[in-house]
């Protein structure tokens, strides 16, 4: 742990490095994350695989898991040194991948890659916060997080777009690589100042074996589901088995009573789960929305993303000010109304066949109501941490945050896939607008539990 100045803030020394280092680093997964939404449209028709659309998105959320668990219990035994580095040169190697693809299977491998190393990147990250600032201070590093996406927000979708539209659209992949050296160069330095203080006794915690096991075994559930639809006749109840499989994996990976949305911390990070399969199964299709209904250019249907993750980030840095004035909870259920509201008003844009605007309007509500709450349920997250489970708690927050999205956009794609050309669109509106209801119940159990239970105990593995 660096050494709390208790006036220092995290622009300043002690603080500095680590979060100059910290912020590039997600500015780099923003990027990415900005354009490959805008232009799956584009890659999914030039290498013929719109069938494996759901897939290309759903491949390294699965793959994340693996990621995820492998980083929480390397940084528990020697600190997130060391799975930054090796998530960083993953996520690389994922996107010089699909950047040079000329088939969709290849771009999909590429993603599986590129989703190992950022999901083992974003727990990482997570621990570098709990462990080199002060709790004063987190809040603050999560709203910095959400405010480091303003940039991609502004510029990716429409650069992605020009880019694709241009020279290609595998230049999207292979120019983020260039972000990966100074990223990672900025990083070095931080991790130094912060290692002597931070590293935990490896002897103390073992390697978890088991749990890595079930994180594989989840994420071949999730990728089974999404290849499902595709299976003749009996594709539903291949369906239904995935998505069982995916369920019994998982409850390994995360605190104990979290598939039951137990008080405290377990629910905390179901809703991570929840919110993340209503709001990012809808938006994948957001883009395809726009451009197969409405004509948009790849460019042009990058502006509602961009108008989401702008409210995102204003949103998020907006609670980051309030602090303690607004509670977390408070914080959390009103983000789940926002975006419960817009995802019905969605649908109906969709049923009622809306001109483009209104929805893009209400896409960037939506885009507020996640800012609002995903800094607090991190911060939760690590309040509620005993200090050798912070890197298993933070590792079950991003799990649930990616098996969520990983489930919804493999039942969206089926009821995408399965549905005449004038409902589908309305059929996966109509799905996260239900999954967003059931966020509703979980907001009214997410919450703070006084410290004596901050050590949830972590499901058998």
């Amino acid at each position: 742990m660096i050494p709390d100045d208790s006036t220092a803030t995290i622009l300043r020394r002690p603080y500095l490095l680590a979060t100059v280092g910290s912020c590039a680093l997600v500015f780099m997964v923003a990027f990415e994350a900005m354009a490959v939404t805008t232009i799956m449209p584009r890659v999914g028709r030039e290498l013929n695989g719109l069938d494996l659309y759901a897939l290309a998105f759903a491949a390294p959320l699965a793959t994340s898991v693996v990621g995820m668990v492998v980083a929480g219990n390397w940084s528990d035994r020697r600190g997130p040194a060391g799975p930054l580095y090796a998530s960083v040169v993953l996520f690389a190697a994922g996107l010089l991948i699909a950047g040079t693809a000329l088939s969709m299977p290849v771009f999909v491998a590429g993603r599986f890659v590129q989703g190992l190393g950022g999901g083992a990147m974003t727990v990482a990250l997570y621990v570098v916060i709990a462990r080199a600032y002060p709790v004063r201070l987190h809040a603050k590093m999560f709203a910095a997080f959400a405010a480091v996406w303003v940039v991609p927000s502004m510029v990716g979708p429409f650069a992605a777009g020009v880019v694709a539209e241009t020279v290609g659209w595998h230049w999207v992949f292979l120019g983020v690589v260039v972000l990966v050296v100074p990223a990672l160069a900025m990083t070095v330095p931080a991790l130094r100042q912060m290692r002597p203080g931070a590293d935990p006794n490896p002897n103390a915690v073992p390697w978890n074996l088991g749990r890595i096991g079930w994180a594989v075994l989840a994420g071949v559930a999730v990728l089974a589901l999404n290849l499902s639809g595709q299976i003749p006749a009996v594709g539903w109840a291949a369906a239904v088995v995935a998505l069982l499989v995916a369920l019994l994996a998982v409850r390994p990976l995360v605190p104990r009573g979290t598939l039951t949305a137990v008080c405290g911390l377990p629910s905390v990070i179901l809703l991570r789960g929840v919110v993340s399969a209503a709001f990012f199964g809808a938006e994948v299709y957001m883009p395809y929305l726009l451009t197969e209904r409405h004509g948009f250019s790849p460019a042009f249907a990058g502006l509602a993303i961009t108008g989401s993750a702008l409210a995102w980030a204003t949103s998020s840095g907006i609670q980051g000010r309030w602090g303690s004035r607004i509670s977390n909870a408070v914080a959390i259920r009103t983000g789940t109304w926002i975006v419960v509201a817009v995802l019905l008003l969605e649908l109906a844009a969709v049923v009622f066949a809306w001109p483009p605007l209104p929805a893009i309007i209400c896409w960037t509500f939506g885009g507020a109501g996640m800012g609002l709450m995903f800094p607090r349920l991190s911060t939760m997250t690590i309040a509620l941490s005993a200090p050798d489970s912070q890197g298993f708690n933070s590792s079950a927050l991003s799990i649930s945050d990616s098996i969520g999205s990983a489930l919804a956009l493999a039942m969206a794609g089926m009821i995408f896939n399965m549905l005449a050309s004038g409902y589908a669109f309305a059929g996966v509106f109509g799905l996260t607008a239900v999954i967003a209801v059931a966020g509703l119940l979980v907001s009214s159990r997410a919450s703070e539990t006084p410290t004596a239970e901050r050590t949830v105990v972590p499901a058998r593995s």
